[in-house]
């Protein structure tokens, strides 16, 4: 069974060599149509085999393919005919245009001589025209790299910040001591491999005083494209609600625990996807960072990542959720269900959702009116 499936993949290899190698030599022809001849030596007895994927190809005109076991010829209908003495080809013309072709396509940067001769192999080169022009174009091929380099520019262009800023690794000798340095350093962050596909990095937003953080998720797909926190229909329902009970949204320091939009894409639209649990770790050091320089004296954690990259509790949220926890470190967090939760919901559970999302906003106001927080549920 071993030699018979290598005998079998040895004649599918020589089908395949047959329906690239096969160059065709225009000829006279009596008949409307335009005609085409062609030489080929293969290892098997494949012509009957391979010669209807060129009937199929080149159906509008007339062609013979000559073989040492035989002839195939195309006029409308295949047939095959007996073997032949090798036919002497004319020149054509197209050849040439093909070659030229061929020259402009060699990239003497990447010669591997082995795959070149595993991919086209030495007993088919006698039958391409392009061949000719392999070895000299290898013996030039040190002096046009060169050349190619020489003609590299000296200076990037204005265009390249910009599109490099993903993969530019910030500086890990100096930590960030202001807002403003820690939003600049994280916008070449490559902590994880979402950095590579959001638009940017979507950092926190709001007074650096602020007494309240309000934490979420990650960006969605505006919030990548704006650059912004908050600014989807997810965000619009927050700020509406925090406006209902009298908390103002410019006054408040909103952030999300992962910075970067992770997505997958159906068509042309980016449809949202969890973060897992190594990315929200990656991020957790920006958002520690974020909470050193802002000290807030409570945190609302939207959703069940926003409350595990705070506590470390990966629990359920329902049964946390209105509830006040301590972070990591040390800051109380009140739990709430994210405002992309409910927009998922329909009838009396969106009404309890939100009713309950407005109760715990509520409870985050007056929690920030009283002189003490208290931890471990409400009073």
């Amino acid at each position: 069974m071993i030699r018979l499936n290598a005998l079998a993949k040895s004649v599918r290899r020589d089908l395949h060599k047959m329906h690239a190698f096969v160059r065709f030599h225009e000829v006279d022809n009596a008949g409307p149509r335009r005609a085409f001849a062609a030489w080929f030596e293969p290892e098997h007895p494949i012509l009957q085999a391979g010669a209807p994927f060129f009937a199929r190809r080149f159906a509008d005109m007339d062609w013979m393919i000559a073989t040492p076991e035989g002839v195939a010829c195309f006029d409308g209908a295949l047939r095959f005919l007996e073997p032949q003495v090798r036919p002497d080809l004319p020149h054509d013309a197209s050849h040439e245009l093909w070659q030229t072709y061929f020259i402009n396509i060699f990239n003497p940067a990447r010669v591997k001589i082995k795959a070149m001769k595993s991919e086209m192999p030495l007993k088919y080169w006698k039958n391409l025209p392009e061949t000719k022009l392999i070895e000299e174009m290898l013996a030039d091929a040190p002096r046009r790299v060169k050349a190619m380099a020489e003609a590299g520019m000296s200076n990037p262009p204005a265009f390249a910040a910009k599109v490099t800023a993903s993969v530019r690794v910030p500086s890990p000798s100096s930590e960030p001591n202001t807002m403003q340095e820690a939003q600049k350093q994280a916008a070449s962050c490559t902590r994880c491999s979402l950095c590579h596909d959001a638009t940017q990095t979507v950092w926190g937003e709001g007074p650096v005083n602020a007494s309240l953080m309000i934490l979420g998720e990650a960006p969605g797909d505006q919030e990548d494209l704006a650059g912004r926190p908050f600014v989807g229909p997810a965000g619009r329902l927050l700020r509406t609600n925090l406006e209902d009970v009298g908390l103002a949204a410019e006054e408040i320091w909103l952030s999300n625990a992962v910075k970067h939009f992770k997505f997958v894409s159906r068509g042309k639209r980016r449809l949202h996807q969890s973060p897992n649990e190594g990315e929200i770790k990656h991020c957790r050091w920006w958002l520690d960072l974020e909470r050193r320089l802002l000290s807030p004296r409570l945190t609302v954690a939207l959703g069940a990542t926003a409350a595990s990259s705070l506590t470390g509790n990966r629990a359920p949220l329902s049964p946390r959720r209105g509830n006040v926890e301590t972070a990591l470190d040390g800051g109380p967090v009140l739990i709430t269900w994210h405002p992309s939760f409910i927009l998922r919901l329909n009838g009396p559970a969106k009404l309890k959702a939100l009713a309950q999302f407005k109760g715990d906003l509520k409870y985050a106001a007056g929690l920030l009116q009283s002189q003490t927080l208290r931890l471990h549920g409400r009073p």
